[in-house]
């Protein structure tokens, strides 16, 4: 069940959510997850895992109530996770010009771009067998995540996007309501 990617699900119901799991407020945001899926809000996340593999319509619609409210809380308190997630993403760039360094990012980001699209290639042109199957997925999906965090880091991300529907969509429930 560990190779079951519930944090992406969260991200595409409750991306308020999901942006701050990755954050400074991941606890909260996990708790919050877990309270709403296993009614625990101290469950693991192998616990939520197999709760998000499994949630029902409900759990899911109950999922995105509480990102709506957590929108209207980090509002409350003026936390601005895009913010937040933006300057960490400065403090990586920083570092790369207070040192010069900027051969290790590229560096990195080409062997991660040749391994996931290497690792990808071979796994669609080979029949592989049953021993290995699994050390490659989990492989392909670490390189995956490495791959989209890379061109984030030199193209951007969505996210902003994301929240900006997430804003238009508690303006619009503020203005039924």
């Amino acid at each position: 069940m560990m190779d079951f990617d519930w944090k992406s699900i969260v991200k595409t119901v409750a991306p308020m959510l999901g942006t701050a799991i990755g954050g400074p407020l991941g606890g909260l945001a996990t708790r919050t997850i877990a309270g709403v899926l296993l009614g625990d809000e101290t469950a693991s996340e192998e616990q939520i895992a197999q709760a998000m593999a499994s949630a029902t319509p409900d759990q899911l619609l109950a999922l995105k109530k509480a990102d709506n409210d957590f929108a209207i809380k980090m509002k409350e308190l003026d936390v601005d996770l895009e913010r937040i997630s933006q300057q960490d993403r400065s403090s990586a760039r920083e570092r790369e010009a207070k040192t010069g360094d900027s051969a290790t990012p590229r560096i990195l980001a080409i062997f991660i771009t040749l391994g996931f699209f290497g690792i990808l290639g071979f796994m669609v042109t080979h029949n592989l067998p049953e021993t290995g199957r699994d050390a490659l997925l989990v492989m392909l999906g670490a390189l995956g995540t490495a791959f989209t965090c890379v061109i984030a880091y030199y193209f951007g991300s969505s996210s902003g996007s994301k929240n900006k529907d997430a804003s238009m969509h508690l303006a619009l429930s503020k203005q039924k309501t």
